[in-house]
């Protein structure tokens, strides 16, 4: 089943019960909802959802990948697919296929994204896309595992890094608490 705009708002929801500060930067997410638009297509405009991986190994460092289309290290995640029946589903979909370490090795956090980032993506002509923003739901998952198979199409690399690496405060401050 599909994630629907229904199950989109319950996690939104969910996730500003927790963080009511973040409600001013997500209000253009909750228009879009209130507006009816399909969040789940790449191809609604002026953004949509997103699912993330934040992945934390035994030794508290963070994994990234190295972006082929960007060229950035970024965490783990991507669009959604009419498969997924979850964000928390499609988050460890991205992570298994992004950086091949299996779903049964990989353990969430919880249900509720532990941060929301609406960032703008750049125009893609290659692939007709303007620019965007994605609303990335971040879910925050643990394993012992150790890098997989790599998805090549999408990324080149992957590394574990220290928490002090991630660029975004609000983040960083979220996971550090997290691993405690």
């Amino acid at each position: 089943m599909a994630i629907t705009a229904d199950h989109i708002r319950t996690t939104l929801t969910a996730y500003l019960d927790q963080h009511p500060e973040d409600k001013r930067e997500l209000g253009v997410l909750l228009g879009l909802l209130d507006d009816g638009d399909d969040l789940t297509s790449r191809k609604t405009l002026p953004g949509h959802v997103t699912a993330g991986a934040i992945l934390v190994g035994p030794d508290s460092r963070i994994l990234h990948v190295l972006h082929n289309a960007t060229q950035k290290w970024l965490l783990p995640g991507g669009h959604l697919e009419a498969s997924d029946g979850t964000l928390l589903q499609a988050a460890g979909r991205e992570l298994a296929e992004e950086t091949g370490i299996p779903p049964h090795v990989v353990t969430p956090h919880g249900e509720i994204p532990l941060h929301i980032d609406a960032h703008p993506i750049d125009a893609n002509p290659a692939k007709d896309e303007p620019a965007h923003q994605h609303f990335d739901f971040r879910f925050l998952f643990r394993t012992t595992a150790d890098i997989g198979n790599l998805q090549t199409e999408e990324v080149c690399d992957a590394a574990w890094r220290k928490i002090e690496s991630i660029s975004d405060d609000v983040l960083r401050q979220r996971i550090a608490q997290a691993v405690r």
